[in-house]
């Protein structure tokens, strides 16, 4: 599927996972629109540095975000083909501890990673469904598929978003196309810490490394470019999940 010309909103991809997305559309001749919650001077050198790329701030749990993201990508480009919802968040709470994860948690959790990511669906599925059809790219993570993850409260806010994806790619076929990509641990500026958890990666996963950005970047691609691909969750965790 020939992505050059389509246009691209990547949520959370100043740095990460999303910059490295956003970097890798570009570099098909997508037209991306870069966005964070924060850190608008970063997220303005991501998009300053990517040929034709814009860069809009503002966060997923706001209710008009939605709307004014698609609204940007109309005005700016005229269309909208490609949503990456990649925005999210997490606690990092040991998973027998039930009174540290609180409904606040709960909440705050959910509100990012599965409210955020509907409400935007939501609002642009109409400029999706134009120029023949579009796609939706979900990340969400192996946490939604095994009993792993930073806290029972972010694994289930991603296995709520897996099941969203398939939901999705069943109503709204056949012109929106709805995949997600499902990473084990990746090295982000998020985990550098996580020396345990890495460790154990070196010597359990198969493959003996955690991923890259890049390596989510570039499963990312290879479904967005086929075009008889829809409700997949591709698991990318270097065969750890084979080993549990």
């Amino acid at each position: 599927m020939e992505l050059a010309g389509q246009v691209a909103i990547v949520t959370g991809s100043s740095s990460g996972i999303g910059r490295a997305i956003a970097e890798t559309l570009a570099s098909r001749k997508v037209s991306v629109i870069v966005n964070s919650s924060k850190s608008p001077d970063q997220g303005l050198v991501v998009a300053d540095s990517l040929q034709g790329a814009s860069y809009f701030q503002g966060s997923v749990t706001d209710d008009n975000f939605g709307p004014d993201i698609v609204q940007f990508a109309l005005r700016r480009y005229g269309r909208l083909d490609i949503l990456v919802n990649n925005a999210g968040t997490t606690r990092i709470i040991s998973h027998a501890d039930l009174e540290g994860a609180t409904t606040e948690i709960w909440r705050e959790i959910f509100e990012v990673n599965v409210f955020g990511a509907w409400s935007i669906i939501r609002a642009a599925s109409a400029a999706l469904e134009d120029n023949g059809g579009g796609q939706i790219l979900n990340i969400t993570s192996l946490a939604g598929i095994r009993q792993t993850g930073s806290s029972i409260p972010y694994a289930t806010s991603k296995a709520a978003l897996n099941h969203l994806t398939q939901l999705l790619a069943v109503a709204l076929a056949p012109k929106i196309r709805v995949n997600a990509v499902a990473p084990g641990l990746v090295d982000t500026a998020w985990t550098k810490d996580w020396h345990d958890i890495r460790n154990n990666y070196s010597k359990t996963a198969p493959l003996q490394r955690s991923a890259t950005t890049r390596d989510v970047a570039d499963s990312a691609l290879q479904i967005m470019e086929n075009p008889y691909l829809t409700g997949t969750i591709l698991c990318l965790d270097g065969g750890m999940s084979l080993k549990r």
